[in-house]
């Protein structure tokens, strides 16, 4: 099989339970730091004219597993992986799809421009906070759900009449498919940001 799946350091149990479901191996990469605290990345094992994909979820700490990230597509780009995607079951950045100051910026495009710059030709993604982060993209982004197996083993389970779910703006769809599976009510909240970590509802 020309296929190849690398992992950043964010998820690596995951990466080794996607490799074994396909009966490949994880390749094997160098991800370590140098004294100034710089990432530095190095591929062990030939990707030339393979298709690569590389697990990474942009989990806290975000801005450093992006990174990871980043230098890995480009080091994959450089040395002659036929087609390379992003496998991000995490999207960090992905509620940034908007500005709501003027002064703020258009965070996602940005990420979006970085992830395609680096050499990707694909992005999966899972779950993202919505839909419109495939509009910040020039390279196709395949958006698919966990919802199905989350809800699964609880589908059968009784519930409390007084259990909700709750979904407000734009992730109301992902608490309605939820309800749906779980044959619950929803309830819908209004909330309003007025900071990074404080809201109100």
């Amino acid at each position: 099989m020309n296929l190849k799946i690398l992992s950043g350091s964010a998820n690596l149990p995951l990466t080794e339970k996607i490799a074994k479901n396909l009966g490949v191996q994880r390749s094997q990469v160098l991800l370590e730091r140098f004294p100034d605290s710089e990432l530095h990345f190095e591929i062990q094992e030939s990707v030339r004219g393979h298709d690569v994909y590389i697990v990474q979820p942009t989990c806290p700490p975000v801005d450093e597993h992006l990174l990871e990230l980043l230098l890995m597509g480009d080091a994959c780009r450089r040395v002659g992986a036929i087609h390379l995607t992003a496998v991000i079951p995490y999207f960090g950045y992905a509620r940034q799809d908007r500005r709501s100051r003027r002064r703020e910026p258009l965070s996602v495009r940005l990420i979006a421009d970085l992830i395609n710059a680096s050499g990707f030709q694909r992005v999966v993604a899972v779950d993202c906070h919505s839909h419109a982060v495939e509009s910040g993209f020039a390279i196709p982004v395949e958006h698919v759900s966990a919802v199905p197996t989350l809800a699964g083993p609880s589908g059968h389970r009784s519930v409390e009449p007084r259990d909700r779910l709750t979904g407000s703006g734009r992730r109301q769809y992902v608490a309605e498919r939820y309800a749906k599976l779980l044959n619950q009510p929803v309830a819908i909240i209004h909330k309003t940001r007025i900071s990074g970590e404080e809201l109100s509802a």
